[in-house]
């Protein structure tokens, strides 16, 4: 089922009061907030990571193997993946880097 279905039914339900209701809407907002505490850590895992990143990115052209290896002891301690990085400076943080196109494409600051 759709979250936007769910929420309707949530809303279509609000102000009925039975026991019924009470439990339709307990589970239907268990379900629509199932994985928000996963995602509120992963939040703050790319925010922490994000810091380490900035700090060793400059204006000289990286691989993201080549960033990974020169920040590899920091981002291992919290516990912050190769493949993980390579989602954030190609996905999520591509408003501050800068990707130079090529056969093994790099990466600056912007």
């Amino acid at each position: 089922m759709k979250k936007v279905t769910m929420n309707t039914i949530l809303s279509l339900i609000a102000t009925i009061d039975t026991p019924e209701a009470k439990a339709v809407r307990a589970e239907l907002n268990a379900e629509l907030n199932k994985g928000a505490e996963e995602k509120a850590r992963n939040d703050a895992l790319y925010a922490q990571a994000k810091d380490i990143v900035m700090s060793e990115l400059g204006d000289t052209p990286v691989t993201i193997g080549e960033l990974y290896d020169a920040l590899e002891d920091k981002l291992s301690a919290i516990s912050f993946p190769k493949g993980k990085l390579q989602y954030a400076v190609t996905r999520l943080w591509t408003d501050e880097i800068v990707k130079i196109e090529g056969k093994v494409n790099t990466y600056r600051k912007a």
